[in-house]
Formats: C-alpha cells, structure tokens, sequence
C-alpha cells in the first residue's frame, strides 16, 4: 500500500469513525510544511479533537490502518 492510500484510509477515519467535519482537517491541511505525524496533535492543539480521540487517532495510527485495508 502506498502512502497516497495510508492517507487516504486516515481521513476516512476521521470522518467516519470520529465524525471530524471536513473543515476541521481542512484547517490543518493548509500547512503542508509540517510532517504528516503533527496532524493529530495540530488537531488537537488547535482545540479541534479530544484528548480521547487523539488517543484512538494513535491507536489507528499505530494498529488500525492495516486492519481498514480489509473493510474497504
């Protein structure tokens, strides 16, 4: 799986599995210069997430993505 696809599977998370509004994930795209791992802490830092939901954002990061290549 390329990094395009990982992407993508991480945004469906956040839309589906935590209901991020679209908006919310658009603000901290806009800053394209920062590494891919600050997007859920810049989620977070910005107010825009929950502590629990960072922590399950981790736990997807961390376990979930592999398990989502066979749901979708």
């Amino acid at each position: 799986m390329n990094s395009f696809d990982k992407h993508q599977r991480f945004l469906h998370f956040l839309r589906q599995e935590l209901d991020i509004p679209a908006e919310s994930i658009a603000l901290v795209q806009r800053h394209p210069e920062l590494p891919y791992s600050s997007f859920p802490m810049l989620l977070w830092r910005y107010g825009l997430i929950t502590l629990s939901q960072l922590e399950r954002i981790f736990d997807w990061l961390d376990y979930g993505w592999v398990n989502s290549t066979k749901q979708l």
